[in-house]
């Protein structure tokens, strides 16, 4: 029985490895899940074990500690020890005040600009929708910068804002910082998750449904309440979740708005407590803005899940006819105007006319200069720093930034096109589940979590793998694995509009897979690859919060510099790279929509 058993199990290896042969996409997925599962689902083994072991510096605290030995003393320590409440509990319930404030108002906001925008006739349809996501494709934090310079007062902020200057009014402490501010400003940039999906969602209503209530006899209230709520639900649910679990991770605009007067959230706790070295404290609260996201994801998922139940669209065409707004057209098209002017002009205004002033609470003429521009080095001038275009450690940044931009898209756009091919060609299999599981997993990962993982797997050798903590390979690594779910959701799009056939021919051809891909694949699937590369970029280039703990003073980014400026109070540096931050991200947003027609870089991001 076992002389004929060893046959048959020679000849099933040999079908096994020639159905390999013949179909690579299932060499591609498992190369690819083996990779992704040691840069996501390791380095979550790694953070749950190093904050269930003793770390080198618990031994100044605890006696009996052993480096590496099984304890729960992180974990004691966070929820129910002496210093709980300043740990965690204070820093939670100032999260969860800032998620719920930040999600109401931009939802709020996000929901009436998409109604407005779909559902009405209101005037320059098409600027407008290209302009309202902007605010979005800015870092979070230049309107944080922008609020500074307005409302902050000279009791903390150790100069004043232009409302006291101007009007003589002294701001409150609770207007210049903490969780007021951090709301309205973090409103102001994700309000924009909500007009993309809801705007989606209104978009696919045919106006015959709310036409047939009012036939019944449903007022306008009715229909809304009755017919339109209920089917842009799903889309209101999953920018719930969105919003809120984005603004609980964040960390710029609650550092500069929150840290100066000691309001910290977890995000900003673990940026506490990895710089005093509580390694064991940080991820422990890591693992709370994990568990907290993959919660969210999975409430977002059955959300979704249940629009499955509302048809729309049927088999006897769509009609969208706009609500017309008579004599409200003006006031509410004026409305729209004056909020984009609010929240994208004024800001880069303010921070540019903060970079020619010397003294920062000084707003007459004479008080205008380039120096911060152009400037030698004066020690009684701003430390001491040369003018932005005269320092070698900004234009070093920049250098920097352009590398990480460059190279992480290049990489992520590559990969995302490969699990794109890998999860297509071999749909309805484990494996297809698998490497798409694993490739959206990071997404699960807060930023600021994330970046902590990623200090503590990688600042100490790891197998064959050197220390990388204080490289640069380090920020491209976590960049790429974090934009991956990004990358590859382009590489799976771009995959399912191949038909399959086209590669078989050139299969039966006796054609290799590397020829088939580099002559068939890739040239129909480019848009998908350039839309993962310039949305990897984007994101690169504005990122703080997946690196602030990575970076080192060689490694320094132009987010890092801006913070590190913002920090020494030498706000016209801050503001004056931020300037040339913008500058890249909207060129780059210039090339999407020159090369990819009028999306916008935020809406093949969200798709």
């Amino acid at each position: 029985m076992e002389v004929l058993d060893r046959p048959s199990s020679l000849a099933n290896i040999k079908l096994s490895l020639t159905k390999l042969r013949y179909r690579p996409y299932n060499i591609i997925a498992l190369v690819l899940i083996v990779v992704l599962a040691f840069l996501v689902i390791l380095p979550l083994v790694h953070i749950i074990i190093t904050s269930l072991t003793y770390q080198r510096n618990d031994l100044r605290m605890v006696r009996e500690a052993r480096v590496g030995a099984f304890t729960l003393y992180h974990y004691s320590r966070v929820f129910v020890g002496r210093l709980a409440q300043a740990l965690f509990y204070k820093p939670f319930i100032h999260s969860l005040l800032v998620g719920i404030g930040v999600t109401f108002l931009s939802m709020l906001l996000g929901t009436l600009l998409a109604w407005v925008l779909v559902r009405t006739d209101i005037p320059y349809k098409g600027f407008l929708n290209s302009v309202i996501v902007i605010p979005y494709m800015m870092p979070s934090w230049v309107m944080a910068l922008a609020w500074q310079l307005i409302f902050r007062n000279n009791r903390i902020g150790g100069s004043t804002g232009m409302l006291t200057a101007f009007f003589g009014v002294m701001v409150p402490d609770w207007v210049s910082y903490g969780a007021f501010p951090i709301i309205i400003c973090l409103g102001l940039h994700y309000y924009a998750y909500s007009f993309l999906l809801v705007s989606g969602a209104l978009a696919t209503i045919n106006s015959e449904l709310e036409e047939a209530g009012s036939l019944t006899g449903l007022n306008r209230l009715q229909v809304l309440k009755k017919i339109t709520f209920p089917l842009v639900l799903p889309a209101l649910g999953s920018s719930f979740v969105l919003t809120f679990s984005r603004s609980m991770g964040t960390f710029g605009t609650p550092a500069l708005l929150g840290l100066p007067v000691r309001f910290f959230t977890v995000p900003t706790q673990i940026y506490a407590s990895i710089n005093a070295r509580n390694t064991g404290d940080a991820f422990v609260l890591a693992l709370v803005l994990v568990v907290l996201a993959a919660g969210a994801i999975y409430v977002n998922s059955r959300i979704v899940g249940k629009r499955k139940s509302f048809v729309t669209m049927g088999g006897k065409g769509f009609r969208s006819r706009p609500n017309k707004l008579g004599a409200w057209k003006v006031p509410i098209t004026t409305i729209v105007f004056a909020f984009l002017l609010i929240v994208i002009v004024v800001p880069v205004v303010l921070l540019t006319w903060n970079t020619f002033m010397l003294k920062p609470d000084d707003y007459s003429l004479a008080n205008l200069t380039t120096h911060f521009w152009v400037g030698e080095g004066d020690f009684d001038i701003s430390g001491g720093q040369e003018g932005i275009f005269k320092n070698p450690g900004i234009w070093g940044g920049v250098w920097n930034s352009l590398r990480l931009g460059v190279t992480a898209a290049v990489v992520n756009a590559f990969l995302g096109l490969l699990i794109g091919y890998a999860v297509v060609r071999s749909r309805g299999t484990r494996i297809s589940k698998s490497l798409e599981a694993v490739s959206f997993a990071p997404y699960v990962f807060p930023s600021i979590a994330m970046g902590a993982i990623y200090l503590g797997m990688f600042a100490r050798p790891f197998g064959p793998i050197p220390a990388l903590y204080g490289t640069f390979a380090l920020i491209v690594l976590i960049v790429i694995v974090k934009n991956m779910p990004f990358s590859s959701r382009t590489g799976i799009s771009a995959i399912l509009q191949i038909d399959k056939s086209l590669e078989e021919v050139a299969q039966l051809e006796g054609i290799p897979w590397f020829k088939r891909f580099r002559k068939i694949i890739f040239p129909l699937a480019k848009s998908g690859f350039f839309s993962g590369m310039i949305l990897t970029f984007i994101t690169a280039m504005r990122e703080l919060s997946l690196i602030i703990l990575l970076v080192t003073p060689t490694t320094r980014v132009l987010t890092t510099i801006i913070f590190a400026y913002n920090d020494q109070d030498q706000v016209q540096h801050a503001n004056g790279v931020t300037l040339i931050l913008l500058v890249i991200i909207v060129s780059a947003n210039f090339i999407v929509r020159r090369f990819f027609g009028s999306k916008s870089v935020l809406g093949l991001k969200e798709s």
